[in-house]
Parts: structure tokens; sequence; C-alpha cells
């Protein structure tokens, strides 16, 4: 069992780049599938970026190109360097972790993940 908390959220102008992090209060992240959601009012959630190893890792086609998912085991940690933000990237976004996938679909994890963190709220204004 892991414990998720994000943070670096906050209110940038579009165009602008943010990186926000997650870490592993309890527990630790490895032999784990790591994932970023995010959730705009009024929408559903949604699966943005996934990682399992490197190389190995899923990205919404919304945020290809522009987001990176990247985790350091050693420290625990989980980050999503956002960059060309734009005012629909405007959600809450939320660290999750679950058991690494058999086979190559990535489907499994579209509609969610075991371990959930609370979230961070990341506001682009236009």
């Amino acid at each position: 069992q892991v414990q998720l908390v994000e943070s670096g959220g906050g209110l940038v102008q579009a165009g602008a780049s943010l990186n926000i992090s997650c870490t592993a209060s309890a527990g630790t992240i490895t032999n784990y599938a790591m994932g970023w959601y995010r959730q705009a009012p009024g929408k559903e959630r949604e699966l943005v970026a996934a990682l399992i190893k490197d190389g190995d890792s899923y990205y919404a086609d919304s945020v290809k190109g522009r987001f990176t998912i990247s985790r350091d085991d050693a420290e625990n940690m989980v980050y999503l360097q956002m960059n060309s933000l734009k005012p629909e990237d405007t959600a809450v976004y939320y660290c999750a972790a679950d058991h690494p996938r058999t086979g190559s679909s990535w489907s499994r994890y579209f509609h969610g993940m075991t371990f959930w963190g609370k979230g961070t709220l990341v506001t682009v204004s236009s």
C-alpha cells in the first residue's frame, strides 16, 4: 500500500511551464505503475500520463509533446513537467499508483488506479 501527496500546483499564464510533484508519504512507489490524472470542472476525470519504467509510458493525445512524466524511485517521487500550458489544462491533477499491467495495453488504467493522492489545482489563465 502507498499514500500519495501532490504538490506544485498554482496559477500560471498560458504558454508557461509548471512541474508538479508526487511523493509517497507512506510506502514506496517501487514496482508500481504511476499515473497522473486530471479533472476539470464539469468534466470526467481523465488519464493524462502514466509510467511504468523508462520507455514504457502513456500520454493522452491532448498533452502529447507538451507534458513529460518521470519518476525517481530512490526518492519516492513522481513528476509531471507541463510545458506550453493552455487554459484547457486547468484542472485538479491527481497522482495515482497501481500494480503494473500485463500486456501492452494501457486501457486498464483509463478509469483509474488503486491508490490516489488528494490532488493539486493547476489554473492556466488566458
